[in-house]
């Protein structure tokens, strides 16, 4: 039997959360209430809790909000007919609610959450048996750098770099190498995360403490630029947001490479037209996911070739809920947090 009320963490503005009890909601007839198993802390979270509402996601003042997690079906409406009670599922975040706008919002740091006409392959995704409950949490943002990834049209046997060595970075960087590409490099100034970076394969290195140049040009070799030899890099990846990151990429990039942002950055930037048309170069935006990211990332979980639940270094009750949005503002020792629901 479900209890009458929950925990929920509510949003009270900037460095205040509390955890209060609130109703269980009651499903309708096409509703279906799921129970959130582990939820993950997403840098947006981190925004709004440090900085104030308008700086993540939208999240009200005196409302829900996390969007990182995986659940199970604890009860359904008297007309649904495609979901079992007792079965794992992935929230999709921009239909979960029938309300785009509460993408960041969903409720991933309540104990139960309802998902209004829910509809399968849209609202609510199965989650395959393989993948622990740790590492399915972050099917949310492996779409969002797997799709990333996937806007720079990677092909078998090219190069790519990534800016930026968090969840998101991380996530992208997998994809690249999930679609082919023999080398990849992530770069952060971040030892843990590179540390990290390194445990799962990948070529790492730290601007700070090597020229970035020399050291791509060792590892990819050269290719070609209008400006003569550079790093033999197709793919850039920008999941950190730092101007210098569009401006190596300008001043570096090969013939025909392709530069995807994903990183949020909002100030204004200036680009040479000219210098893209003559090399062939694009610049691409990449904000989200798709439906079919979904299933993708899913193949990464259950491929056995990344130890994905090895990035989540914290892990806190949601009693504790400010300890784990602090922990994950610390990126020097923290990087990726989860939340559970258990004392």
């Amino acid at each position: 039997m479900l209890a009458s009320t929950m925990r929920q963490a509510v949003y009270l503005g900037r460095e205040r959360v509390e955890v209060r009890d609130a109703p269980v909601p009651v499903p309708g007839p096409r509703d279906v209430l799921v129970k959130n198993l582990v939820s993950s802390v997403c840098g947006t979270d981190v925004a709004v809790y440090l900085h104030g509402p308008g700086t993540g996601h939208k999240v009200d003042v005196g409302g829900e909000f996390g969007h990182e997690t995986v659940s199970r079906v604890v009860a359904v409406g008297s007309e649904v007919t495609d979901f079992a009670v007792g079965e794992r599922v992935y929230p999709y975040p921009l239909h979960a609610k029938g309300d785009a706008s509460r993408a960041g919002t969903l409720g991933g740091f309540s104990e139960y959450m309802l998902c209004p006409n829910a509809v399968r392959g849209r609202g609510l995704y199965a989650v395959d048996p393989r993948i622990p409950d740790q590492t399915a949490c972050l099917i949310e943002p492996f779409t969002v750098g797997g799709r990333a990834a996937k806007q720079a049209n990677p092909q078998p046997g090219e190069a790519g770099v990534v800016f930026g060595c968090g969840t998101i970075g991380i996530a992208a960087a997998i994809m690249l190498k999930h679609l082919g590409l023999e080398r990849v490099m992530v770069c952060d100034h971040s030892e843990l995360c590179l540390s990290i970076a390194r445990g799962l394969g990948f070529e790492a290195c730290n601007p700070l403490e090597e020229d970035f140049l020399p050291r791509a040009a060792a590892y990819f070799g050269q290719g070609h630029a209008l400006a003569g030899p550079r790093p033999a890099i197709d793919i850039w990846i920008d999941a950190a947001g730092a101007p210098s990151v569009l401006d190596d990429f300008m001043a570096h990039g090969i013939i025909s490479s392709r530069f995807v942002t994903v990183a949020v950055a909002q100030r204004a930037r200036t680009i040479d037209m000219l210098d893209l048309t003559y090399a062939s170069k694009s610049v691409i935006g990449s904000g989200g996911y798709r439906p079919e990211d979904v299933g993708d990332v899913q193949d990464i979980m259950t491929s056995g070739r990344w130890d994905i639940g090895s990035i989540s270094t914290h892990r806190f009750p949601l009693s504790r809920i400010e300890d784990a949005l602090r922990a994950a503002s610390q990126g020097q020792s923290a990087f990726n947090v989860l939340v559970t629901f258990e004392e």
